[in-house]
């Protein structure tokens, strides 16, 4: 999850056969001319060390490698090596990352998964140009502009991505049809929605939230109004999902959070920085006036998923049920580099309301839905074991609320 992307300054510093002679002081400027520390200097015997392995890597490893290369992979190992959820973007993954967190990009716009003998179409985007050109769940993909794709899913999508305006053609192999499909596409800007509803029952709503991005929570409003609208007035309860929900930006699960709690800390968090430590707090106001909640986690429900869950279950604000969440309490930064590139680094570390760090713990449901899991999928959601689980939980704490004097 990503409390922002803020510009870095990158201090160039040459080649690294030529630390040596930058190293020889004991203060370095940076690029406006202001001292950095002395305890922030590269020690001269680290700096050989370094110049010295990537000395004997290019003379001796069994390939050749290019400095390029060996820089790039010096650096990912740098960062990586600091937590699992650090890492170095180059210019695709940072891009990757952007569409993800600002939910959209420029493409086609379907779901795509690895088939037997091609693509898979899972389902295209509602209103996207494969959605308008009739692409169809199930359809394969064999070819992109006359080149045969085979089953590279990576390859496959950053061929169909490119700039809004710009033109592709999918080659489809589609059940009960002989011939080939050739589907010329115009590119456009895909909204990527990550909320999805559904009602249950009369005046019981279901709510899924698949992953947080800039545009969850005014999805998660509208959803709410729908659900309204269906119920012909203000609901009687509602169903969280955040199974399998990875998480991604913080503020999204915070506002979401305010969007059901009417006062009171939702997170708070400690890092090095003054950006890295914070307190966030919900505004008067719950979207549901109170009525019931019951939300589903299980152990891939991690970061901003747990943030909005903490949040809720601390503030005794709805029931969680399912499995022990994944335990993610940290808070990553997307920084931007030169050349496109970026880093994202952890930054600080986060509470939920009680003050209680879930690092490696995850948080323990209020009802423990045992047995084999059941995949969220809207569409069937009034089958799904569990939702129905959490439905009976949702009804009972509803009456129960009603019988109190």
């Amino acid at each position: 999850m990503h409390v922002r992307s803020r510009t870095i300054l990158a201090l160039a510093t040459g080649a690294v056969l030529g630390f040596s002679a930058s190293m020889t002081g004991n203060v370095l400027a940076d690029l406006r001319g202001a001292p950095v520390p002395a305890d922030s200097v590269l020690p001269w015997e680290d700096a050989r060390l370094l110049a010295e392995v990537l000395e004997r890597v290019k003379r001796d490893y069994v390939d050749g490698v290019d400095d390029h290369t060996l820089m790039d992979n010096a650096i990912r190992g740098m960062v990586g090596a600091l937590d699992p959820h650090s890492s170095f973007l180059d210019a695709d993954e940072y891009e990757e990352i952007r569409a993800s967190t600002t939910g959209s990009y420029p493409g086609v716009g379907i779901e795509v998964t690895a088939g037997s003998s091609g693509i898979q179409v899972l389902r295209p985007i509602e209103g996207s140009p494969a959605f308008r050109a009739g692409i169809r769940a199930g359809d394969l993909i064999v070819a992109i502009d006359g080149e045969k794709i085979g089953t590279d899913v990576d390859h496959a999508i950053e061929r169909m991505r490119g700039p809004a305006g710009s033109r592709v053609t999918l080659t489809l192999a589609r059940a009960g049809t002989p011939a080939p499909i050739e589907v010329p596409l115009q590119r456009a800007q895909v909204a990527v929605h990550s909320v999805e509803h559904a009602m249950l029952e009369p005046g019981f709503g279901y709510l899924r939230i698949t992953n947080f991005s800039e545009t969850t929570a005014g999805d998660v409003h509208r959803a709410l109004a729908d659900l309204e609208r269906a119920s012909h007035g203000a609901l009687s309860g509602l169903v969280l999902d955040l199974r399998n929900n990875p998480g991604g930006v913080l503020e999204s699960a915070v506002e979401v959070s305010d969007t059901f709690l009417d006062s009171g800390i939702i997170v708070t968090a400690e890092g090095r920085t003054p950006d890295s430590r914070f307190r966030m707090e919900a505004s008067p106001g719950d979207d549901l006036a109170g009525a019931p909640m019951v939300v589903l986690v299980n152990g891939a429900s991690a970061s901003a998923a747990e943030i909005l869950a903490g949040a809720l279950k601390d503030h005794k604000r709805a029931l969680l049920a399912g499995r022990t969440t994944y335990g993610k309490g940290s808070v990553q930064t997307v920084m931007p580099l030169s050349n496109g590139r970026a880093v994202k680094l952890t930054t600080s570390r986060y509470f939920t309301p009680s003050g209680a760090s879930i690092q490696d713990k995850g948080i323990a449901p209020d009802i423990v839905i045992d047995g084999k899991e059941t995949t969220p999928d809207t569409a069937v959601a009034a089958q799904d074991r569990e939702v129905r689980i959490a439905l009976d939980a949702l009804k009972s704490r509803r009456r129960l609320a009603r019988a109190a004097p």
